[in-house]
Parts: structure tokens; C-alpha cells; sequence
């Protein structure tokens, strides 16, 4: 069963954005695809048209990821690096994000928590950005269309992945 009408997008505060979205999963199999490199660079997409030829997570304290992202058909790539501050399997997840060419200011703070009910989990990610600026640029983006788009393919991973 997919269940992606349940994503939600809210700004919250003067500089953070929180993002909810439930998946028919257990919370093991969610946290897995977000931290293991030959799942993620499978959903964490975006819109139609992108690959992920970098996709790299050293997923510990202190430890580093780097995504890059290419338009299979214009080329143009969008590359992305940041810090785990915080990692507590299968719960919880902080860490940096910052842009290689910023098309919002600064760095932004995510915390994702994963949340388990009868076999379902809830993903809240609240990103705190540095400036109220930098919080309604990535508003403005059109950032929500490519997140639900990621979580969509994410949901028919987890299915597949449930379902072995």
C-alpha cells in the first residue's frame, strides 16, 4: 500500500521548514535507505531527469557525505557535502548540508527523527537554516515538488524492500 498523500511541508519559526511524510515500513528499512549509498542515490532524486553519480556517506560522528546530482539530459550537476553531528540508529539522524554552488545563504542544520507505529513510520526532517532569507529562498525553490518526488520513489523502494 503507498501512502504518499501524507507528505507535508510547513515553515516553522522564523528560519526552519519541517517535513513530514509516513511510509508503510518499518523504521529500520527507512533509516537503511537514508544512510546506505546503493539506496539512497535509487530515491533521493528529485524531479524526472536527475541521476546520482556521487553519492558517498561515512555514517558516524564527525563523519562526511557528499552527493552530486546530473540532469540526464541538459548535464548540468548540483553537488552537495555536510558533517553528521548526530547518529542514533534507526531513530535519528543530524547533520549539515551545504551546497556547492549555495542557491540558498549559509549551511543548514537537519534533523531527521523516524518515528514507529504498527509497522509504519513517520520521517519529520526539520531543516533550521542560518536567515529567515535563507529559509523562504529554499521556500521559493520549488524544493517541496522535488522532495515528494524523492519520498515517492522512496515509498516503492521500501515496498519492494518489504516485500523480499
Amino acid at each position: 500500500m503507498i501512502v504518499r498523500n501524507t507528505f507535508k511541508l510547513t515553515p516553522s519559526g522564523e528560519r526552519e521548514i519541517v517535513i513530514t511524510r509516513e511510509f508503510n515500513a518499518p523504521r529500520h528499512l527507512v533509516f537503511d535507505s537514508l544512510t546506505k549509498p546503493e539506496l539512497v542515490s535509487r530515491w533521493l532524486l528529485g524531479p524526472e531527469g536527475w541521476t546520482m553519480p556521487v553519492c558517498k556517506i561515512d555514517l558516524k560522528v564527525g563523519g562526511t557525505y557528499r552527493y552530486v546530482w546530473r540532469h540526464s539530459t541538459k548535464g548540468t550537476e548540483m553537488g552537495l557535502q555536510g558533517v553528521y553531528r548526530e547518529v542514533a540508529p534507526p531513530e535519528r539522524i543530524v547533520h549539515t548540508e551545504k551546497f556547492d554552488q549555495a542557491w540558498y545563504p549559509g549551511e543548514a542544520l537537519i534533523t531527521t527523527v523516524l518515528t514507529e507505529q504498527n509497522g509504519r513510520t513517520t520521517l519529520t526532517m526539520t531543516i533550521l537554516y542560518e536567515s529567515r532569507e535563507g529559509r523562504d529562498t529554499a521556500l521559493k525553490s520549488g524544493m517541496e515538488r522535488g522532495v515528494m518526488a524523492s519520498y515517492n520513489r522512496l515509498e516503492t523502494i521500501l515496498a519492494q524492500r518489504a516485500s523480499t
